[in-house]
């Protein structure tokens, strides 16, 4: 179970390190090196990214950072919806589910690599990082009002609702927390500073990550141990991206991840469908 340690720390400091993305490397790497099929490399995954993105939402707690009002109405209707994503799952052939992660991995990656390109100075916002202080917080106006508050009008609350649909139904199917249409979501919507929406993205991970993992876990037999094992891996991975995060995060590591994600995803659909 040594690997499974690995693959959680490797899981958990991406989670940690990079931006939006991070959690989509626990389905490859399960395959790959656990010899895991899909469905199970997807149950697992989503296990592991909801707790691991729940630790860092402990992390974020006492700040200002998370915008609960935003969290709750995108996070409880992905959390409905991660249920019908893992029921289609199900239904479909493995191999039309790992081509459909492929693609999804590798769009997420084109994106991590175009962010780290054009706004280098989002990179140094990690999730694992909780900040207390006022210098990030920006008081958040929904672009969809006319007033100066963040007031819940009806378009306001209907595009965090689609938002919600679109990431839980992603997440119970490919296993990924989401945090890749989340975080422009949330800074789009709300108006808010990078560290607001990335830490909010975090609780809104929790949540939909979590429903689609008990989910998977009430229909399909699940390894416990490897699981915790994994789980561990990921809680060690996400607090050494905390503790190394102000001296190793950057643009350039983004796109190093985004180079790996490609070739690790590759890998494993080449070695599936071969």
């Amino acid at each position: 179970m040594t690997i499974g340690l690995l693959i959680g720390v490797i899981i958990g400091l991406v989670l940690g390190l990079t931006g939006a993305g991070g959690s989509v490397f626990a389905v490859p790497m399960l395959i790959l090196l656990l010899g895991l099929p899909v469905d199970q490399a997807v149950g697992v995954a989503l296990g592991v990214v909801s707790l691991s993105a729940l630790f860092g939402s402990i992390s974020n707690w006492q700040g200002k950072y998370i915008l609960w009002i935003p969290a709750l109405l995108l996070g409880l209707c992905g959390a409905m919806l991660a249920p019908v994503g893992r029921q289609l799952g199900t239904a479909l052939s493995a191999n039309i589910v790992l081509l459909g992660f492929s693609v999804l991995a590798i769009s997420i990656a084109a994106l991590m690599w175009r962010q780290a390109t054009r706004s280098p100075q989002q990179s140094t916002v990690v999730r694992a990082n909780g900040g207390s202080g006022d210098e990030d917080y920006i008081e958040p106006i929904c672009r969809f009002n006319d007033s100066s508050k963040f007031n819940l009008s009806a378009s306001c609350i209907t595009a965090l609702l689609a938002s919600g649909i679109v990431v839980g139904i992603l997440s119970g199917l490919f296993g990924v927390g989401g945090g890749f249409l989340i975080v422009p979501t949330l800074a789009f919507v709300a108006q808010v500073s990078m560290r607001q929406a990335v830490a909010t993205s975090l609780l809104i991970i929790t949540l939909i990550s979590g429903t689609g993992f008990f989910s998977f876990a009430q229909k399909n037999v699940l390894d416990w141990q490897l699981l915790s094992y994994v789980c561990v891996g990921g809680l060690f991975g996400m607090l050494a991206g905390r503790l190394i995060a102000h001296k190793i995060v950057g643009a350039q590591l983004e796109k190093i991840f985004a180079l790996s994600l490609i070739a690790v995803t590759l890998t494993t659909l080449a070695r599936q469908l071969g």
